[in-house]
């Protein structure tokens, strides 16, 4: 076989597509993380193999960048080594400003620098960053902090799904409970809330666990391939006020 290297980017990489590749080429899919403000890159994966590399991790900082994790319930001091927070970053890379929008700027960069990205994350003893979920997507779930990626990267190891996303709706109790919409691997057989919620009793904790489950032919997708929750959170927000 030729084929050395392969990375991923645009979308977090689940697990189990990373593994599934890894099965069928016999080479490793590395993912890094980045956005349009940092020029794209912010972090990847060493081309190393063995040590160099831990499942589900979007790698080490790049060279000359640095990344610190701002408190999310506060905003404004750091987190510890192995903590999740916000992920904030400052290198050559970042850019200096939107354009004209000095406000816009502002409301993403911290007093010493940083640019506030609005993605939650930790770093590891090791120095290689995990990245959890979205500041906008955290759920409050009785008061604790969810995070839907952590919960689709465990509905990913049902044997039946091909797709999952998670969303929060309204809980008059909770405040907000996980809902996740799925779609099936073909010839897979439907399946019952009892049953995924038995599945997931040791992957999550109680507060994390799913609630609803909808299970749909497609899940809706943007125009470059990556699926959307927008329309999810809309058809919610509907079913919510038609209740009311």
């Amino acid at each position: 076989r030729t084929l050395k290297y392969c990375g991923s980017g645009g979308a977090p990489l689940p697990l189990e597509v990373a593994q599934q590749f890894a099965s069928i080429t016999g080479c490793n899919l590395s993912e890094g993380w980045g956005m349009t403000e940092t020029s794209p890159s912010g972090t990847f994966t060493p081309a190393q193999t063995g040590s160099m590399r831990k499942a589900g991790s979007c790698g080490m900082p790049m060279p000359g960048i640095v990344i610190k994790f701002l408190d999310v319930d506060n905003g404004s001091t750091y987190v510890p080594l192995g903590e999740r927070g916000e992920i904030c970053i400052r290198g050559p890379n970042v850019m200096k400003g939107y354009w004209n929008n000095p406000d816009a700027t502002a409301e993403v960069t911290t007093a010493d620098g940083f640019l506030r990205t609005g993605d939650v994350g930790y770093m590891d003893e090791d120095g290689f960053i995990f990245i959890v979920d979205r500041t906008k997507d955290m759920l409050l779930c009785s008061g604790y902090n969810v995070y839907p990626r952590v919960l689709e990267e465990a509905i990913y190891k049902y044997p039946a799904v091909e797709e999952v996303a998670v969303i929060g709706i309204r809980d008059e109790y909770r405040g907000q409970s996980p809902k996740a919409f799925v779609k099936l691997k073909a010839d897979a057989k439907p399946f019952k809330l009892e049953e995924l919620q038995a599945f997931l009793k040791d992957k999550l904790g109680k507060h994390e666990m799913v609630q609803a489950l909808e299970i749909r032919a497609e899940l809706p997708k943007t125009a470059v391939g990556k699926l959307s929750k927008k329309e999810l959170y809309d058809e919610e927000e509907r079913r919510a006020r038609a209740s009311a």
